[in-house]
Formats: C-alpha cells, sequence, structure tokens
C-alpha cells in the first residue's frame, strides 16, 4: 500500500463476479491507487470502466502480480489453484471467490458478519464461501447467539446466475424458442441436461456416491467450518429454479432451546443488525428474489415456531446470489481487514 491506496487486482474481470467486484469497490470505503484487471486471452484487450476510467485486460500470467497488495479472484478453481499461491509469494493478500481452498483446515472461510475474527496479518489467503451458504450462516447468528443450535435443514431455490452467464443465456433461449437443446443444466460435467424455463432442477453439480450433490456437501461442510461446529448436523437439498437472480433457502432450525412463540422469534431477527426481517402476514409481506436482485443484504420472512417441537424455528433467507454470494462477500472481507490494519505494511 502507498499513500494513495492498495494497488488491487482482480483476475476473472471480465465475468459477471468480476464486474460486480469492480463495481463494489467503487461504492466501498477501501483506498484503491491502482486497479489491474485481469482475464483470460480470450478477453483481453477489452475494456471495462472504474470511477468512469476505462481500463484495459490484461491476459493473466504468472507476472501479473507484481507490485500487487490485494487481489481478488473468480476464474475457476483450476486458476486459483495455479495463481493464487503465486499472488501470495509476491506479497498479495488473496481473497478466492472458488471452491479451490475453501475445506483446506489452514485457509480461513469467512463471512465477515460471522467469523471474520479469524482473520490476521498471518492469513494472505482467504476462502470465500459458496453463496448460498453466506446468506445462510449470516440467517443462523442471532439465533446462534439467542439460544444455540443442534441441527440445520435446508431446501435451496437457487437462480440461474449461480451456474453462469451461459446458463442465463440458454434460459433465454429456452424462453423463446420451445425446440432449443439444452447444453448446460443441471452441470456442464454430467451426461445429460434438462431445461430451466418453466422447470426445477433437483440437481446442482454432480452426484456422489451419498445420493448427495456436491453442492450440498458444500453446504454441509462450509457451514460447520464457518461456525467452528463440527458436531453441527447439517443436511441440504440445492435446487435450481427458473429465477434470474436472487437465492431463496428454506430453513429448519432444531435449537438449544425452546421457543415460546413466533412473535420471540421475530425479535431475535429484528434485533440482529446482519439482517433485514421482512415478515408481515398481514400484508403478505416476505422475501422475494424478483424484488430484492441487485441489494446487498440479507433478508428474512416466513418466520414460525414449529407447531409439534419446542425448539423447533422454520424461516425464509432470501439474498443476491452475485452480490453477497460473491462479489459483496469478498469485498466485505477487504474491507474489515483494511478497518483492522490487516492488509499491506
Amino acid at each position: 500500500m502507498n499513500q494513495h491506496g492498495y494497488a488491487v487486482a482482480i483476475v476473472g474481470a471480465s465475468g459477471e463476479v468480476g464486474r460486480s467486484m469492480i463495481e463494489t469497490l467503487e461504492r466501498y470505503p477501501i483506498p484503491v491507487s491502482s486497479l489491474r484487471l485481469l482475464a483470460s486471452k480470450r478477453s483481453a484487450g477489452k475494456t471495462l470502466l472504474f470511477k468512469k476510467e476505462p481500463i484495459v485486460i490484461e491476459e493473466l500470467s504468472e507476472d501479473s502480480f507484481e507490485g500487487i497488495d490485494l487481489a481478488f479472484f473468480s476464474a475457476g478453481g483450476s486458476v486459483s489453484l495455479k495463481y493464487a499461491p503465486i499472488a501470495v509469494s509476491k506479497g498479495a493478500v488473496v481473497i478466492d471467490n472458488t471452491s479451490a481452498f475453501r475445506m483446506d483446515p489452514t485457509i480461513p472461510l469467512v463471512v465477515p458478519e460471522v467469523n471474520a475474527h479469524v482473520l490476521s496479518k498471518n492469513t494472505p489467503l482467504i476462502a470465500n464461501p459458496n453463496c448460498s451458504t453466506i446468506q445462510l450462516v449470516v440467517a443462523l447468528k442471532p439465533l446462534i447467539e439467542a439460544y444455540g443450535i443442534e441441527s440445520v435443514n435446508v431446501s435451496t431455490y437457487q437462480a440461474i446466475s449461480g451456474a453462469g452467464a451461459k446458463a442465463l443465456y440458454e434460459y433465454e433461449q429456452e424462453l423463446s424458442d420451445e425446440s432449443y437443446e439444452p447444453q448446460i443444466l443441471p452441470t456442464r460435467s454430467d451426461e445429460i441436461y434438462y431445461q430451466i424455463a418453466h422447470n426445477v432442477i433437483p440437481q446442482i453439480d454432480v452426484f456422489l456416491s451419498s445420493g448427495y450433490t456436491k453442492e450440498e456437501i458444500k453446504m454441509i461442510n462450509e457451514t460447520q467450518k464457518i461456525l467452528d461446529d463440527y458436531e453441527l448436523k447439517v443436511n441440504a437439498t440445492c435446487v435450481r429454479v427458473p429465477v434470474r437472480y436472487g437465492h431463496s433457502v428454506s430453513v429448519t432450525v432444531k435449537l438449544k432451546k425452546p421457543v415460546n412463540d413466533r412473535e420471540e422469534i421475530i425479535e431475535v431477527f429484528k434485533q440482529s443488525p446482519d439482517v433485514i426481517l421482512r415478515d408481515n402476514i398481514l400484508h403478505q409481506e416476505y422475501p422475494m428474489p424478483s424484488y430484492l436482485a441487485h441489494q446487498d443484504e440479507v433478508f428474512v420472512g416466513r418466520v414460525r415456531k414449529d407447531l409439534f417441537e419446542e425448539n423447533v424455528v422454520h424461516f425464509w433467507v432470501v439474498a443476491d446470489n452475485i452480490l453477497k454470494g460473491a462479489a459483496l462477500n469478498s469485498v466485505q472481507i477487504a474491507y474489515y481487514m483494511h478497518r483492522h490494519g490487516l492488509l499491506g505494511d
């Protein structure tokens, strides 16, 4: 860092999350002295704006990180595995948005509202969690503080944009052409593809021998790691839905203490600075992705106490998967480190 701020690099700058990182950096109070945009050879030479100034995208190479203080990665796991250690060796702090390092026990997996305390000057490489996991643990935090939790069961309703820009393009093709043959969802690495238009697909990523998908196992393992509770029982069913932006999660939590009524849980969420409660059953107010896309916050609603068990509650969580689920959370990690003197010399 020099007197004007940090030298920042974004790897995967031409992708949707990379572009969102640029926009988020523009409005966050992190001093940026220079911004280097990096991507594949295919995107090199294109121009993007940062604070109204054009910046030419450069082709990523091993020499891309000379003089860089802070590097954001969002270009796929294989790219991160190769280049993130190089960036760290050059003196950069790396915040990685892929799954490459999330379950490495030596690398912190961070949602700032929940576990920023694990960050230090000795954490030059930080992993950003899975999009659905982020909004889940933010919503769980006030319940953990008030009651403690024993188990979590979730069903996700995940937007198409979580599968990338090509999946969004394919969705538009399916809407306009009934004869269009899908080629991407549920996952490009599998053998059979299904349309997402007018459909829901109960598969995200490939299946494992347990019957769970990799996406579901990510949510389970990452939730335990972020909360530092490897005894916590977590189950997930992850579903792709025909929504462009915004993931929704239906959550059932078994608490360690009993709850008197729905109003008690509502008050817990109301008092939390990390979520916005949108729950008014008289006026049919609850979070919905179509109305909350492109917003920073995590929204909670449809709060209920279980009808049969006194220590079980149910609720609904919505957040923008590109912002809080990816770009914004990465920038918030950097902002926390900046405020606490953990970036640079």
